[in-house]
């Protein structure tokens, strides 16, 4: 069972207006590549908890964390307002099953995610563990304008790292025309062939496993259209299939 403890707050660095990185000190368990934490503050006497995925690989002891604050969120607000070296809750031990060892063997393995939810497929890839499971891996992150795409350079990086034949990387902007990224929804550009083309592989049910993450609203159109259109159903234990999903919030 997890427990509560103390975290220190070492950094916060301001993505944009909204979004921020938070980087945390704490004697946390080990955890793996995928799962999430829960952070939390003591605010009027009562514990106001949210989880957050890990952004940092697991051999990596600065816990950093991707978020939003939401204007009229109870949370999110004063996590942005933290300083270093002031004090929050993390739960000890992480939870989830986002996690490649409940992702079969696959040619292409399909990443998509949206805003903050990046975070779970960065602590993944700079881990760099069972990669070689996959002939290919596609890193797609969609966000609303350009600016949001905070984590480009560090996913630059990996694709240096990994080499760009393995791990290839597409941008998705919905809200303005932006050079270098697709524009529009996720399902949408897999409708029409768009996001196969940027990313030079097919998106089929005998090569490809999709992971996805994000907007709960992106994560149910794009299952219900990998089922209909390209013949996929959701990954169990007990029934393996293409699809395992993650929804943010």
């Amino acid at each position: 069972m997890s427990n509560w403890i103390t975290g220190r707050v070492t950094r916060i660095t301001n993505q944009t207006d909204t979004l921020f990185s938070l980087h945390v000190k704490a004697p946390i368990r080990p955890f793996t590549a995928g799962q999430f934490a829960k952070l939390g503050l003591e605010i009027d006497g009562e514990r106001i908890q949210r989880a957050y995925s890990y952004v940092n690989a697991p051999d990596n002891d600065d816990l950093e964390f991707y978020l939003v604050s939401v204007g009229d969120g109870k949370l999110s607000p004063r996590l942005a307002a933290l300083q270093p070296g002031d004090e929050l809750l993390i739960t000890d031990e992480a939870a989830g099953f986002f996690v490649l060892d409940e992702v079969p063997d696959c040619d292409t393995l399909w990443m998509l995610s949206t805003g903050t939810a990046i975070g779970p497929f960065l602590s993944i890839l700079q881990y760099g563990q069972d990669l070689e499971r996959f002939r290919h891996i596609v890193l797609v992150h969609a966000v609303r304008y350009a600016a949001d795409l905070s984590y480009l350079p560090l996913m630059q990086q990996l694709q240096q790292k990994t080499g760009s034949d393995k791990l290839r990387i597409v941008t998705v902007v919905s809200r303005e025309m932006t050079e270098g990224s697709l524009h529009g929804r996720v399902p949408a550009l897999i409708t029409s062939g768009a996001l196969e083309a940027a990313a030079g592989l097919p998106l089929t049910a005998e090569n490809s496993h999709v992971m996805l993450c994000g907007n709960p609203e992106m994560v149910k159109d794009t299952q219900n259209l990998l089922k209909t259109e390209r013949g996929m159903r959701k990954h169990l234990r007990r029934k393996p299939g293409h699809i395992t999903s993650e929804q943010y919030w």
